[in-house]
C-alpha cells in the first residue's frame, strides 16, 4: 500500500551533537548514524510515493551498511556459512568498474507492491575482504573514518582500518593500518561495540566488561567494570564522555588525555529475572542514545529489560541523575533489542519482544519464556523539565532499526508482516513521526533468507534506504 496517511508535518527537532571530525559523512558513518547512535540522518529518504524494490543476494548477513564521501556503500557482512565477517565495497548506481568478487551482485528480486516497480538490484560488489572471526556476526558493529576508512576490530584482536582503492579500472579492499590489540584482550574475549571519540581516540569495549581507548600512537589503555557485567551492544561517544550499556547498569566514562579511562558515574536498571525471546542476552538491548534539546548531548538513554513493562531510562550526562523512569511499548511487547531514536527533547523506541532471530550469542543462555509470537510495538516520549510524556504508542512491528530522516520528517523501517513465522513477509515503510501512523508500505522480498533479522537500514546521499537481511541487502528507491 503507497501513500496511504498524511503527510508527516515538519517539526522542529532540536540539535544534534557536533559532528565528529574522526567520522565521516553525518549519518551515513555509523549504524546508528552517528557517534552519539542517535539514528538520525540529515538524509531525505525513498518517501511516501511509488518506489522501485531491488535485492543482491551476498549470501551473507549484512548488519553493517555504511556511506563515504565518495558515495560508495561499505557493508560489514558475516557469511551464512562458516559466519565469517567479509567486507564488502558495493556500488549502487552501477557507476564502479566491476571488481573482484565473482558470483555476487546478482538480482534475487522479490514481489513489491501495486504502484512499485522491480526488476533492479540493491547493488554489486566491487570488491571483498574477508577478516578473522570473531563473535557473532563476525562483530557487527565497525564505522567509517574521515578517510572513509572501515574501522573494526577483527578475530586477531587487532584494530583495522579498511580502505578501498582503484587500480586500472579494478576495485579492492585492503587493510591500510592495524594496532594489536591482544595485549589488552584476553582471547577468549572479543570486542562488541567501539566509536571515536572528540579527540580521535578510538574507544572499544568488550563482551567480558573491559572499555578502553586507542590514542593516536597506538597505545591502548581501559578499565574493568565490575566482575558479571557483559557488554552485548555498541558503545556511544559524545563531546565529553563514552557511555556504555552493560547487562547490569549504565555507564559515563572519560578520560584525560594519557591516562586509564575513569567511570563518572553508574546507573543500574531492571535487567528482569532472564532474557526476553527476542533479545540476545540478558538486560538492556539498548546501545546508549545521547540527545538533548540545548547541547544534543545533555543526556543518555536505554530502555530497561523489567519482566512485564519495559520503561525508558533518561539520565542527564553530566551527574547520573535520572530524569525519567517511563513505561513504554504498552501496545507492543516488553522488550527492545534496538537503540532509540533520539534528538532535541525526543525519543522513539521500537520493540523486538518475541523476534524469531536464527541465532543467539553463546553468552546469551535461555529465554523465558523459550518463545513468543513477535508483538512489535513503538512510542514516542517527549523529555521536558517535568518529566517525560508518551505522545503516542502503536502496535507497529518494526523488523529493523528505525531511522528518522529530519529532512523529510519521516521514520523509515521495515515491517514484519506477522508473529513470526516462516511465511511472514516483509514491507518498506514510511512513519510520520508526528502521530506514529504508517503513510506508506512497499512489499520486500518475502522469503525467510530475507529476514531482515533487527539490523540497521542506511538511508543514501541519493535518497535511497538499503536494508540489510540474512542474505545481502534490499534497496527501495524512488520512482
Amino acid at each position: 500500500m503507497l501513500g496511504s496517511g498524511s503527510a508527516a508535518a515538519a517539526e522542529p527537532w532540536g540539535p544534534l551533537a557536533p559532528p565528529n571530525p574522526y567520522l565521516g559523512p553525518a549519518g551515513t558513518s555509523t549504524m546508528h548514524g552517528d557517534a552519539g547512535s542517535s539514528d538520525v540522518t540529515p538524509l531525505a529518504g525513498p518517501g511516501t510515493g511509488k518506489v522501485t524494490v531491488g535485492a543482491t543476494s551476498l549470501v551473507s548477513a549484512c548488519p553493517t551498511l555504511l556511506q563515504g564521501s565518495d558515495s560508495f556503500v561499505v557493508a560489514l557482512c558475516t557469511t551464512m556459512i562458516g559466519r565469517n565477517p567479509t567486507v564488502h565495497l558495493i556500488d549502487t548506481d552501477g557507476s564502479g568498474s566491476s571488481g573482484s568478487a565473482s558470483g555476487l551482485g546478482s538480482s534475487d528480486l522479490g514481489s513489491v507492491a501495486a504502484g512499485s516497480t522491480g526488476g533492479n538490484s540493491a547493488g554489486a560488489s566491487l570488491a571483498e575482504l574477508e577478516l578473522p572471526k570473531g563473535s557473532l556476526l563476525g562483530g557487527v558493529y565497525a564505522y567509517l573514518d574521515n578517510n572513509d576508512r572501515l574501522v573494526a576490530v577483527d578475530g586477531e584482536r587487532r584494530l583495522v582500518r579498511v580502505g578501498h582503492h582503484n587500480s586500472g579500472g579494478r576495485w579492492s579492499l585492503s587493510v591500510d593500518e592495524s594496532v594489536d590489540l591482544s595485549g589488552v584482550i584476553a582471547a577468549d574475549d572479543s570486542v562488541t561495540g567501539l566509536a571515536p571519540d572528540w579527540a580521535g581516540n578510538v574507544w572499544f569495549a568488550t563482551g567480558a566488561g573491559r572499555v578502553g581507548y586507542v590514542d593516536a600512537a597506538g597505545v591502548a589503555r581501559t578499565v574493568d567494570l565490575p566482575a558479571g557485567e557483559r557488554v552485548e551492544n555498541s558503545i556511544s561517544t559524545s563531546p565529553t564522555g563514552t557511555s556504555v550499556a552493560t547487562t547490569h547498569a549504565l555507564y559515563e566514562l572519560s578520560a584525560a588525555p594519557g591516562q586509564a579511562p575513569q567511570v563518572q558515574w553508574r546507573a543500574a536498571y531492571d535487567r528482569g529475572s532472564a532474557r526476553k525471546p527476542g533479545q540476545l542476552s540478558w538486560g538492556t538491548g539498548s546501545t546508549p542514545t545521547y540527545f538533548g534539546p540545548v547541547t544534543g548531548h545533555e543526556y543518555v538513554t536505554i530502555v530497561d529489560s523489567a519482566d512485564t513493562t519495559v520503561s525508558l531510562l533518561v539520565y542527564r550526562v553530566s551527574d547520573g541523575q535520572q530524569v525519567c523512569h517511563t513505561p513504554v511499548l504498552a501496545n507492543g511487547g516488553p522488550g527492545s533489542e534496538n537503540s532509540p531514536i533520539a534528538i532535541g527533547s525526543t525519543v522513539i523506541v521500537a520493540g523486538t519482544y518475541g523476534y524469531p532471530y536464527p541465532a543467539v550469542p553463546e553468552s546469551a543462555g535461555p529465554s523465558v519464556p523459550a518463545s513468543a509470537p513477535f508483538a512489535g510495538g513503538m512510542t514516542r516520549v517527549e523529555v521536558g523539565s517535568g518529566g517525560c510524556t508518551v505522545l503516542w504508542d502503536t502496535d507497529v512491528k518494526s523488523s529493523a532499526v528505525p531511522h528518522l530522516s529530519t529532512a523529510d520528517d519521516t521514520i523509515y523501517t521495515v515491517l514484519r508482516k506477522g508473529t513470526g513465522g516462516a511465511t511472514d513477509g516483509f514491507a518498506y515503510a514510511a512513519i510520520n513521526p508526528a502521530t506514529g501512523a504508517v503513510m506508506a508500505t512497499a512489499d520486500m522480498p518475502g522469503s525467510t533468507l530475507n529476514d531482515t533479522i533487527q539490523m540497521s537500514g542506511l538511508i543514501t546521499s541519493e535518497g535511497d534506504l538499503i536494508q540489510g537481511t540474512l542474505n545481502g541487502i534490499v534497496r527501495v528507491s524512488r520512482g
